[in-house]
């Protein structure tokens, strides 16, 4: 695994801690019920320029926003409906290629923000998809390999690797194996993201 690890009391605390010191310009956003509490927190914070962040997401079922199992659904009720970013650029709403073409023009994204599986999943790509092994591409669609079984767009690791700081938030008891097994370096997909600057807020529960 690459990056520094940091066991903190409060995951969601330490993310928006970050984000107003980073400052970001552009963000990608995740899913999940870390990514959930990490969002709350950055709604409640002061400090941040939103008029000036352009919110990007780094993987997403295809399915509606307005649909519960949405990435950006989940966000939007969150956080995005609540600050004045300038602007969110839909995955679901853009697809694969379209938001390839628009990563190649942006360039590298400030801040990806990132989570991990028990499975040792980060974005969506999932042990043994396909998707770990493009290297042409920047977003890819890929087959679901857990619920609920729709396809996904997401992120590739090349991908990833164009931001200038990733940060993985991993919290709660269910993720415990999946850590362990990052931290051994395990070939997991969590632990081949490689980045400017990576950071790993883990929940001081799992430091063991």
């Amino acid at each position: 695994m690459n990056g520094d690890v940091e066991y903190v009391d409060d995951v969601a605390t330490a993310f928006a801690d970050l984000v107003v010191r980073d400052a970001p310009h552009t963000i990608a956003l995740s899913g999940g019920g870390t990514a959930r509490r990490c969002y709350e927190a950055l709604a409640a914070r002061s400090g941040i320029d939103w008029p000036s962040i352009t919110v990007l997401f780094g993987d997403e079922r295809v399915v509606p926003v307005r649909s519960t199992d949405s990435n950006e659904g989940m966000a939007r009720q969150e956080l995005l409906d609540h600050v004045p970013v300038a602007r969110v650029l839909s995955l679901v709403d853009l697809g694969a290629d379209a938001y390839d073409a628009l990563l190649q023009e942006m360039g590298p994204i400030d801040l990806v923000h990132l989570g991990l599986g028990p499975d040792g999943h980060t974005a969506s790509l999932f042990p043994g998809s396909h998707a770990l092994d493009v290297v042409d591409r920047l977003v890819v669609r890929t087959e679901a390999r857990q619920p609920p079984l729709v396809d996904r767009l997401t992120f590739t690791l090349s991908a990833i690797a164009r931001a200038r700081h990733v940060v993985f938030t991993v919290d709660g008891e269910e993720k415990a194996d999946a850590w362990r097994r990052v931290r051994s370096g395990e070939d997991l997909p969590a632990g081949r993201v490689a980045a400017d600057r990576v950071t790993w807020f883990v929940s001081r529960e799992l430091a063991g």
